[in-house]
């Protein structure tokens, strides 16, 4: 087992990863920028280095710091949590290379997946189901135009370096077509550096469900079921839960054997997500692998009782999974809010700033995966995700009304969050019915009613008022009756009266 591991990340992630460790009894080393120098993760633990700048290509994108501390701080291995250098594979090849062992799968696998286009012709190859859509990348207009007029619009044109929805494109219609193409290759290229496309045919109505995988070096491979990740705003996930409301436990079934059969095409070992769309008859495509640990992988932690992050590094230090396909069983139901920095009455613009007063939420069935502490500042150059909120119940209602429960009981003050979007969400009808697909926000969404805000200061002008009234009663009952005497305490004194009146 290792002694000691790098974690590769920051927020949540890194708090999650260092937990993990502790209870296998394993040291931690953490790194931070110089916006990160008081996080969360920096304060749990047990060494931690400074990597750099704020901006995250200045410190933690940049391989050879992370090797260099890798190899100051004498660890066995490297944890990278999701984003940043999680999905590189150049970065998994130089942790073989300097002898230090990544928490992950295979630089080959990480290659062959991450490239849409070659995963695709691998899909296809290992038997499993793709929508229909060009069998590589598009040379030309005249060339997408063709595979578009085939397959019939709508269309989604993609970056095959893509993910988080940038260099995305649905076109309705052929004349549309042209400039889709210019603006999708344009953002890709800024945002991948690698502006190659590809086409599919749209689905419509579609449902975004994903199966948790894991594999050990002994060649198992196992599903640890379904994610449910319909609810998203410009293709960014916002709430995900389990089981999903819309496929049944056949279908279930069928996904969870192809996606042991696509991880198994690519040898895959560690944690990974096979992503499927389903549409509106339950027919489901493979849409993409994430070759790495989700930011929603707490809930399938929640019905099943297996710590992924904790079987990723007994995986990545070659041993057997603990477990097999038999002893995976779904219990109960999970669903996660993502708590994020920002403002939903406003177009949802990002809300940095300092965490006045932080309470969060807690009771039977209720978890919080959170980086941040009151009088944590929120920096604007990160995600500005607070915490994970996740709610377990015996069924999908159960599951539902504590979530509610949970939102209310969130008390967070110095920023504004998207908690009362959470509301709106697990109030909404259609939500509670299971009866939505990925345009659900885009549909119903049409903003939140302003005239909450005034409300919400006022009752926390009130809250203070009265907690400062407190403090001066408090204040009060001291000075008139502390005395040197331990049997004349002021809480002895108080109880006295308190007992006089009754």
């Amino acid at each position: 087992m290792f002694k000691r591991i790098l974690i590769a990340n920051r927020g949540e992630i890194a708090v999650r990863v260092i937990r993990a460790c502790r209870e296998l009894g394993i040291e931690t080393v953490a790194v931070y920028s110089e916006a990160d120098r008081t996080a969360l993760h920096v304060k749990q633990a047990d060494y931690a280095y400074h990597v750099g700048p704020p901006p995250s290509a200045e410190s933690y994108l940049v391989i050879d710091k992370i090797l260099h501390v890798a190899r100051e701080a004498h660890v066995d291995a490297i944890h990278p949590g999701y984003g940043f250098l999680s999905e590189r594979a150049l970065f998994a090849r130089r942790c073989q290379e300097a002898g230090i062992v990544f928490i992950g799968p295979t630089p080959d696998a990480i290659e062959r997946m991450g490239d849409k286009v070659a995963a695709r012709a691998l899909m296809r190859a290992a038997k499993v189901p793709v929508v229909p859509g060009s069998d590589g990348t598009i040379a030309s207009e005249e060339e997408v135009i063709s595979i578009c007029r085939q397959i019939g619009f709508p269309v989604m044109l993609k970056a095959a370096a893509g993910g988080g929805g940038k260099g995305m494109r649905m076109v309705a219609r052929e004349a549309d077509l042209a400039a889709a193409v210019r603006g999708a290759r344009s953002e890709a290229r800024s945002s991948f550096g690698d502006d190659r496309m590809y086409v599919e045919k749209f689905v419509t109505q579609p449902r975004h469900v994903e199966i948790q995988v894991m594999a050990d070096t002994h060649g198992n491979t196992v599903h640890l079921y379904e994610r449910e990740c319909s609810i998203q705003r410009r293709h960014q996930k916002v709430v995900e839960e389990t089981p999903s409301p819309a496929i049944t436990q056949e279908i279930r079934e069928q996904m969870g054997a192809v996606a042991v059969q696509a991880a198994q095409a690519v040898n895959y070992v560690g944690a990974g997500t096979i992503e499927f769309l389903v549409d509106a008859a339950r027919n489901f495509y493979f849409l993409e692998m994430n070759t790495r640990i989700q930011v929603e992988h707490a809930i399938t932690e929640m019905v099943t009782g297996i710590d992924l992050v904790k079987t990723q590094i007994l995986v990545a230090a070659g041993a057997p999974l603990p477990f097999t396909q038999r002893d995976i069983v779904q219990s109960g139901h999970a669903i996660e809010c993502r708590i994020y920095a920002e403002d939903p009455y406003n177009k949802f613009f990002p809300s940095p700033g300092q965490i006045d007063f932080l309470q969060t939420p807690g009771g039977i069935g209720i978890r919080d995966d959170s980086g941040v502490y009151e009088g944590y500042e929120v920096s604007l150059y990160y995600d500005p995700m607070i915490s994970k909120l996740i709610a377990w119940g015996r069924t999908r209602e159960e599951a539902i009304q504590r979530m509610r429960r949970a939102l209310d009981e969130y008390r967070i003050h110095g920023l504004t969050t998207n908690l009362a979007f959470h509301r709106w969400i697990l109030l909404h009808p259609r939500f509670l019915a299971g009866d939505f697909d990925t345009n659900f926000i885009a549909e119903e969404f049409h903003g939140l009613v302003d005239g909450d805000r005034p409300r919400l200061r006022e009752a926390a002008l009130a809250a203070a008022a009265i907690a400062e009234r407190h403090r001066e009663r408090e204040r009060s009952l001291l000075i008139t009756t502390a005395t040197p005497s331990a049997a004349q305490s002021a809480w002895r004194q108080a109880a006295r009266r308190g007992a006089l009146r009754d």
